[in-house]
């Protein structure tokens, strides 16, 4: 998402909203079939767009919170269309000027923090008011850099913010972002941004109301009220969530056209009607595979990945899904995910990172290329995740311009991980006064047996070259706030994309990303932060993709990831799950979702 450093689907442990169904509800009052869509979820921060930078917060934050933009559902390759714009942007002769008109009568939810409790109308107004937010300083939003560097006086409002003693005043100008008239907002850039329109579908620029971020205070992401599909109806934290439809949502309705499989399939059966065609969204917080399967298997649950430990059982030596299951009318989606794992080292850490010392720097590059070395990706790939992934070579995956088939420099060689180990001053594992090397890596998944088997696979990895790790397994929650903070050595990762652009990738290694920012690693590299500069205004063209394989290079040669592989997804559905198209930015989809009677 978005964006992301997400944890999607992690060793086949449930981390997304995978949903569980009960078709519908008869409501005997009103003679009214409702239909309910119970789900696996929970495990998120909250419902602040700006905060909103792994995959299980977007999903949530879709739900209620909208944007100028999104991707057209059913369409590929994949482009932006409308929401709450009215029409795509005017852009001005020299790129540098956006002009967006606004859908009029849109209004907010219903909402306490509203005069009456009636939610208002949006305008031009809110946007300003959210994309300042999201550059106020003092929220640390991740999410900065969608506008720094690009839009006009971004980086002085943030410096102008950074102050912890003053309160922003977001009555005072910010030259980008221009409200002419209740209905018309002005983006005014000072270089051409080429992925502009992209990232503005991003939950980052999502509009929010003034007064409920002002009646609700600190408090304010656990009190939604945007103008989307759904409203929150309750919320006990890591037990259960409940949405229902939003009664003032208007003016969507859903595709009627799409890719010309997509009538055959039954995709376009509901071409025109409003959405969003749920009445109601429940989900709980479930951590073990082993209950959703049953669940699954017992005709509650519409989805369901495959945990590694029921592959063999679910699949045949075929790939394909076994008969039991064919005969139940469920379906298999095998995609591929634009997504790349990996392990990824703190570039602040004193043992492992960057050092101002052109010796330790180089010892400490050896250090992690000899723990890159040393892992066996191809028996990974076979034991953890049942052949369910691609080696990775580069940090941008498969069907992505930049991606290479060049060789990975790091391929599973245990005689030269030792090598290099020794090269990096640990000889057998040991420094120079005869004290084992000790690492500690954080995983997402406190009290999953999927995460505690990874675990043990990356210590037994490093164990055989004399490293003594220790892995901690975190809540999701505990885990992000982690690797926001910068407070990791070495850490478990996964950046499913944004958008459809190498750049989206390569953002994770530019220097003033670092931590708080997506840079999670704290990679500072004066050449290749110079080479990002300059790929930002270049458009799409074989020269910058040139450019994003060359940077690729850099990191891999620096050995800022030790790369894992690209994902395979395996998802089941049941056959009374209806409107279903697999997409690579899903997070706004439920809205076109629908249930039969069953």
């Amino acid at each position: 998402m978005l964006p992301r450093q997400v944890l999607a689907n992690h060793a086949g442990r449930i981390i997304l909203a995978v949903s569980l169904v009960c078709c519908v509800h008869v409501c005997a009052a009103a003679e009214r079939t409702e239909s309910m869509l119970y789900g696996i979820g929970g495990d998120f921060k909250g419902f602040d767009p700006i905060d909103s930078g792994d995959v299980e917060s977007a999903f949530q934050v879709y739900r209620i919170y909208e944007g100028l933009l999104e991707y057209a559902y059913l369409d590929r390759p994949y482009h932006v269309v409308p929401r709450l714009a009215e029409t795509l942007p005017e852009i001005s002769a020299d790129s540098l000027t956006y002009t967006f008109k606004i859908k009029q009568g849109i209004r907010f939810q219903d909402n306490p923090c509203f005069p009456g409790g009636k939610g208002r109308e949006l305008t031009a107004d809110d946007f300003v008011y959210s994309f300042k937010r999201l550059l106020d300083s003092k929220l640390q939003s991740q999410g900065y850099w969608i506008f720094s560097d690009f839009v006009m006086g971004a980086n002085e409002w943030m410096k102008k913010t950074s102050d912890s003693t003053q309160p922003t005043d977001y009555s005072q100008p910010l030259a980008g972002f221009v409200a002419t008239d209740p209905y018309t907002l002005q983006i005014r850039l000072l270089r051409p941004y080429p992925q502009l329109l992209w990232v503005l579908t991003m939950s980052y620029a999502f509009a929010v109301p003034h007064e409920a971020v002002e009646h609700y205070g600190a408090d304010f992401r656990n009190h939604p009220a945007g103008t989307g599909p759904f409203r929150l109806a309750h919320w006990r934290r890591n037990y259960r969530i409940e949405y229902e439809r939003n009664p003032t949502f208007a003016g969507q309705r859903y595709p009627d056209t799409g890719e010309p499989a997509d009538k055959e399939a039954g995709l376009l059966e509901d071409a025109g009607k409003p959405l969003p065609l749920l009445d109601r969204i429940v989900e709980y917080d479930v951590q073990e595979f082993y209950t959703l399967w049953q669940m699954f298997l017992g005709g509650q649950v519409y989805s369901s990945v495959i945990n590694k430990d029921y592959f063999k059982a679910v699949i045949t030596p075929q790939l394909e899904l076994s008969d039991a299951l064919k005969k139940k009318g469920i379906r298999l989606y095998k995609v591929p995910e634009l997504a790349t794992d990996y392990i990824g080292f703190n570039m602040n850490d004193p043992l492992i990172g960057q050092s101002t010392n052109a010796i330790a720097n180089e010892q400490h590059r050896k250090l992690r290329q000899a723990i890159a070395t040393a892992i066996d990706v191809e028996k990974y790939i076979e034991v953890i995740t049942n052949g369910r992934y691609l080696a990775g070579n580069t940090p941008i995956p498969p069907g992505v311009p930049g991606h290479t088939d060049k060789p990975y420099p790091y391929k599973f060689n245990l005689t030269r991980a030792k090598q290099l180990l020794s090269a990096a001053g640990y000889p057998d594992g040991n420094d120079a006064h005869g004290r084992p090397l000790r690492l500690t890596m954080i995983i997402p998944g406190a009290g999953s047996t999927d995460s505690r088997q990874e675990a043990d696979f990356y210590i037994d990895q490093l164990r055989l070259l004399g490293i003594e790790l220790t892995v901690q397994q975190l809540t999701f929650a505990e885990y992000l706030r982690r690797e926001h903070d910068g407070e990791t050595q070495i850490f478990w990762g996964a950046w499913v994309i944004d958008y459809p652009d190498a750049q989206n990738f390569l953002q994770l290694f530019y220097g003033p990303n670092k931590s708080p920012g997506v840079n999670g690693t704290n990679y500072v590299n004066p050449e290749f932060d110079h080479l990002y500069e300059r790929i930002l205004s270049m458009p799409e063209s074989p020269e910058r993709t040139a450019l994003y394989e060359k940077m690729a290079d850099m990191v891999n040669e620096d050995c800022v990831w030790a790369l894992i592989g690209y994902r395979l997804k395996y998802d089941l559905f049941q056959p009374w799950f209806q409107n279903y198209k697999p997409h690579a930015f899903p997070y706004a989809n439920v809205k076109f979702y629908k249930v039969l009677p069953h």
